[in-house]
């Protein structure tokens, strides 16, 4: 109960802190509950992008509009902030090894990062317009971007070079995934799914039943299951090996924006427009719970490496943290 008390100091703490010290003074002693099943709360402002935990779970990286912040997630400390591109961040990944941070952005840019020192690695400059997600490979030696330029570009995340470029999506690409064995990569755009073969660049299939944009694709642990989240408010869940829709996930409101598995692919959660998270049971695709706190739209949700915690990222400025054992006993 003691450390619960101390974690909902921290939230309290970091939530005034925002206010700045005029606004403090002027405010004096401010709490803000905490939804049921939240533990903590953060927020410096516009969170332009997604949140991700480190492979090793030891930090929370979050995608803001001045750059990214990678905070300590134990206790939310920030641990140093990655400044260098000229506009909002709106996908951040960390490769396997945790070493590398990748960050894609507003600016038609992606850079790589040192986690450990903060230093800028190198830009990746190719994409004409803005970089919507990027993703790194299993093995850690490929970096995929996907933009609204309608494509994806593969590069060698080892001396910066551009291996390929995926075409053939007609509008904007809003997401791409590695499945876990890293041959297949998934992009999400305009109404359809497409996968490619990662070795030869080749599209392989396209899949299609969404109605408006794919906003989120996820590979499910063993790579069996591909979820996409959509404009038209669903989840849909696909078999891999098939390229069949498996079934549809409805209860959301408004647009989904986000889709991620637990590490042990049992649970599926996603946050929409509708300033919600819902955790679904993948097997059956029944809807768990709905998870309230946010006040206006749920852009990220990620799992711990354990998946012991949930994180989501809003735009109302704050990145929640929640207890998954606490909310599905």
């Amino acid at each position: 109960m003691r450390k619960m008390e101390k974690l909902r100091l921290w939230a309290i703490a970091l939530a005034v802190g925002t206010l700045g010290l005029a606004g403090l003074a002027a405010a004096g002693p401010v709490e803000i509950p905490l939804p049921e099943g939240a533990f903590m709360r953060l927020g410096m402002g516009w969170i332009s992008g997604n949140v991700i935990f480190s492979p090793d779970g030891r930090y929370l990286a979050v995608g803001t509009s001045l750059g990214v912040e990678l905070r300590d997630a134990g206790t939310l400390e920030l641990v140093r902030f990655f400044a260098g591109h000229t506009s909002s961040v709106r996908s951040v990944a960390f490769s396997p090894d945790g070493k590398i941070l990748a960050s894609g952005s507003y600016d038609d840019t992606i850079k790589l990062w040192d986690v450990a020192t903060g230093r800028e690695l190198r830009t990746l400059q190719g994409h004409t317009d803005w970089v919507r997600s990027v993703a790194f490979s299993p093995d850690g030696k490929i970096l995929a971007s996907g933009s609204y330029d309608k494509t994806i570009k593969l590069w060698d995340v080892a001396n910066g070079r551009e291996l390929c470029t995926l075409s053939g999506h007609t509008s904007g690409v809003r997401s791409v995934a590695f499945s876990p064995d890293g041959k297949i990569l998934a992009s999400g755009s305009y109404k359809e799914i497409k996968l490619w073969d990662v070795a030869t660049g080749r599209e392989l299939r396209t899949l299609q039943g969404h109605m408006r944009y794919v906003e989120s694709v996820a590979f499910s642990p063993d790579g069996k299951i591909l979820a996409s989240g959509s404009w038209n408010n669903t989840i849909k869940l696909w078999d891999v090996a098939t390229r069949r829709e498996l079934r549809t996930l409805q209860g959301h409101t408004d647009s989904v924006y986000s889709v991620a598995f637990s590490p042990d692919g049992k649970i599926l959660a996603s946050g929409s427009n509708d300033c919600t998270i819902k955790l679904w049971d993948v097997a059956t695709g029944r809807e768990l719970r709905t998870l309230q706190g946010h006040t206006d739209s749920v852009y990220s949700v990620a799992f711990s490496p354990d998946g012991k915690i949930l994180a989501s990222g809003s735009a109302d400025g704050t990145v929640l943290l929640w207890d998954v054992a606490f909310l599905i006993p």
